[in-house]
């Protein structure tokens, strides 16, 4: 197994870990937790990098890449969710997008066809990845300026992630042609 491969079994190892600092009253644990998600989310952009840079691409590795990313953003959302601190329509949304995208992707290689990342597609990400890590840690510093940037970011998040979906199925809408 691959370096960057990995990463990503480790960033699936620190999923549970993450919920662990949340789930259970720890003395600081949102911000145990944030730091986790931090590490998880810099394993996500680094075994993609070094899967690229130094031709480490395998088909494991474009399997479970993927899954990872969307089990830590899934269990964030949920777990941010349960903890009252965002509406559950925008974990769903951000979910439902996940699994809608996952399945287009799933058409397109059963049809020989890969559908690459777009840059809508990393705003999302790293939107998303902003957003959970200030609402894990109460928006600070910036509640000492009484400045919403979890909110906003949170609001990034989810346009981020509606343009991106919309995004992937518009030009990739062929896919659902081939066949009938």
């Amino acid at each position: 197994m691959n370096i960057a491969n990995k990463l990503t079994i480790l960033r699936i190892i620190l999923i549970p870990i993450f919920m662990i600092f949340l789930v259970f009253d720890i003395e600081y644990g949102q911000f145990i937790a944030a730091a986790i998600f931090v590490v998880a989310s810099i394993t996500d952009y680094l075994d993609g990098y070094l899967a690229r840079t130094m031709n480490l691409v395998t088909k494991f590795g474009k399997f479970i890449d993927p899954l990872a990313d969307k089990l830590l953003v899934s269990t964030a959302f949920i777990t941010l969710t349960e903890m009252g601190k965002i509406p559950s329509w925008i974990a769903v949304l951000i979910i439902a997008r996940e699994f809608v995208i996952t399945g287009l992707r799933v058409l397109a290689a059963s049809e020989g066809i890969t559908i690459a990342a777009s840059w809508w597609g990393k705003l999302k990400t790293i939107s998303q990845m902003i957003a959970i890590t200030l609402l894990l840690i109460d928006n600070f510093p910036f509640y000492l300026i009484n400045f919403p940037l979890d909110q906003i970011t949170l609001a990034l998040a989810v346009i981020f992630t509606l343009i991106s979906g919309f995004d992937y199925i518009y030009k990739n809408k062929n896919v659902f042609k081939i066949n009938n």
